[in-house]
């Protein structure tokens, strides 16, 4: 199926380069006239100061993927296999090698299309001498270089017969007296199956930076007596369409995704105004999309949703050296995406830190939150799969999410809005529909022991901060991790620290003191004992619970302030 839709990507929205041609940026330009004799020095056509122009022109070009082996490109390579010109540390044999068969190409392609611009090319090849050949100062052997011929600068490789000399050329070779033939698992024709698919995937993160979607470099991937690529049998025109259709998905921001574990690329069948991508790393930046999503899913209206049947898709990658993995694979519609979108950013819904209204966050903030410094560590791939998953599809989060936050919430002894938003996400996504909206803010009708432990842990903290103020360490700077797994062992003697503190507000703070009294009562009182060990769901409830305490209780001290201060002002 993505190998299928892929190629129906290429052919109905992209302008398709001819067969065997990529777009490559082409450093230096040989001028030649009519007889092959050439007109001045190469030009250089790069611009160091331009960053699309810092390798050189991009241009359409003979391509062909090259490993170990001499395999040269129709008219347009690099110096050793056009000039025979071996780099600094190369072996000068090679180039001899390397440009031998570039002019067999040029000559044999001038023999079949018999077009004069390519005779001008070979005899200049016939005539090279490189010992008088002028180059420029800083000539780059690895740059790649093309030809223009006559005052008209005609560019062999821009010729349609020359075009079509290529495509052949690669043709035969696959087609030859070993090819197999076998059903393409692109256009389900009997073709003659690659042995290595034409284009390489760039830029995924992980690995090397090309790499190949299919491919088998040991017996133990082989099947059938099948080897390298023809494990997933395809045909020529079928994998340059797959190769051109991601790398123009993954090279364009509107349709890409790209994180530190791996990139999606996502697409529609058709072209539709519908960009997730901005959604998930800039949410901030639409809050306009995502209150419409959000509020057209909460009315739960076809209507405002607007349904659209449209198929939408979506790969994960990731790399293994040479060679891509695919992680993911969505498919939907554009209509049943913006449902789930909609939901999605329900379950984020998390009160501030100050106890404000939160707004929804971007996903590297949710991912990253589950490793220490998420500018240094790669979160585990899984993450950011799990989080786009329920997005678009709606799969529920897995329970290593909730691990990986109730890990870092001891590790860090605190908890962030990212990390209780996530634990959030977890719960809320495992249960009904309809749960998506609980735990945002403090729930006081929430007598889960859990929950409430954590409660009480935020309200002794609160009774500590007070009492003394710029303490060295409190009280869940030391005792977090314990409270958090096992409250039984711990607050037993946190209360009892807490009766001295008490007093204390007692005698400076009634106020502050009478409010706490009564924040205690109504946590302690539904609690008949304190439990001796959570579970790994209620250590995410007791997080979810030490967040929202502390958020009510900083919303509750500005507001007191607020209060405070326009008396104050009335007064005068």
């Amino acid at each position: 199926m993505l190998i299928q839709e892929l190629r129906a990507y290429a052919e109905d929205r992209l302008a398709l380069p001819p067969p065997m041609y990529q777009e490559q940026p082409i450093r230096y330009l040989i001028a030649l006239r009519a007889d092959g004799t050439m007109v001045g020095t190469m030009r250089d056509l790069s611009s160091p100061q331009d960053k699309k122009l810092k390798r050189g022109l991009p241009m359409l070009a003979p391509h062909v993927k090259r490993t170990v082996g001499i395999r040269p490109k129709l008219l347009a390579d690099t110096a050793p296999y056009v000039l025979g010109l071996a780099g600094d540390g190369a072996k000068g044999g090679r180039a001899e090698q390397q440009h031998t068969q570039f002019v067999e190409l040029v000559d044999q392609c001038r023999e079949a299309t018999g077009e004069p611009s390519v005779a001008a090319v070979s005899s200049f090849l016939a005539a090279l001498d490189r010992d008088t050949l002028p180059l420029p100062a800083d000539f780059d052997p690895t740059g790649t270089i093309t030809f223009e011929i006559g005052p008209e600068r005609e560019r062999p490789i821009d010729l349609p017969s020359v075009r079509a000399f290529w495509a052949s050329m690669n043709s035969a070779e696959e087609d030859g007296d070993n090819a197999a033939l076998l059903t393409c698992i692109g256009c389900g024709q009997q073709r003659s199956a690659l042995e290595r698919h034409p284009i390489k995937i760039k830029g995924v993160p992980g690995g090397q930076i090309l790499k190949d979607l299919v491919s088998a470099n040991a017996a133990a991937f082989e099947s059938y007596g099948l080897t390298a690529s023809q494990i997933a049998p395809m045909c020529q025109s079928c994998a340059e369409a797959y190769g051109n259709a991601l790398n123009a998905l993954l090279a364009d921001k509107r349709t890409s995704l790209w994180m530190k574990e791996g990139a999606y690329a996502f697409w529609t069948r058709r072209d539709v105004d519908f960009a997730p991508v901005s959604l998930f790393l800039n949410p901030d930046e639409h809050q306009v999309v995502v209150r419409s999503l959000l509020d057209a899913w909460k009315r739960g209206t076809a209507a405002a949703l607007e349904l659209d049947p449209t198929p939408f898709f979506g790969v994960g990658l990731g790399a293994s050296g040479a060679r891509l993995v695919v992680r993911d694979w969505i498919d939907t519609s554009v209509g049943d995406a913006k449902t789930r979108l909609g939901r999605y950013f329900a379950l984020q819904q998390m009160v501030e830190w100050d106890g404000s209204p939160g707004e929804a966050v971007a996903l590297y903030r949710l991912t990253g939150a589950t490793v220490r410094d998420s500018r240094k560590d790669d979160p585990p791939p899984v993450v950011s799969r799990s989080l786009i998953r329920l997005a678009l599809v709606g799969s529920p989060l897995p329970m290593d999410l909730l691990y990986l936050a109730v890990r870092r919430n001891r590790a860090a002894q605190d908890v962030t809005r990212e990390r209780a938003m996530l634990i959030k996400m977890v719960l809320c996504s495992q249960g009904n529909e309809g749960d998506e909206t609980t735990m945002s803010d403090l729930d006081q009708e929430n007598i889960n022991p859990a929950y409430l432990c954590g409660r009480l842990l935020a309200a002794l903290d609160q009774i500590q901060g007070l009492a003394i103020r710029n303490a060295n360490a409190g009280i869940v700077d030391k005792f977090y991790g314990s409270a958090s797994s096992a409250p039984a062992s711990v607050f037993g003697t946190l209360l009892h620290g807490a009766q001295a503190h008490m007093g204390k507000l007692r005698r400076d703070m009634p106020g502050a003191h009478y409010r706490l009294e009564q924040e205690l009562e109504e946590i302690t009182a539904p609690l008949a004992s304190f439990p001796k060990t959570l579970t790994l769901e209620e250590q995410g409830l007791f997080a979810l619970g030490f967040y929202h305490q502390r958020a009510a209780n900083r919303r509750a001290a500005r507001d007191a302030k607020a209060r405070n201060e326009a008396a104050s002002n009335d007064e005068v």
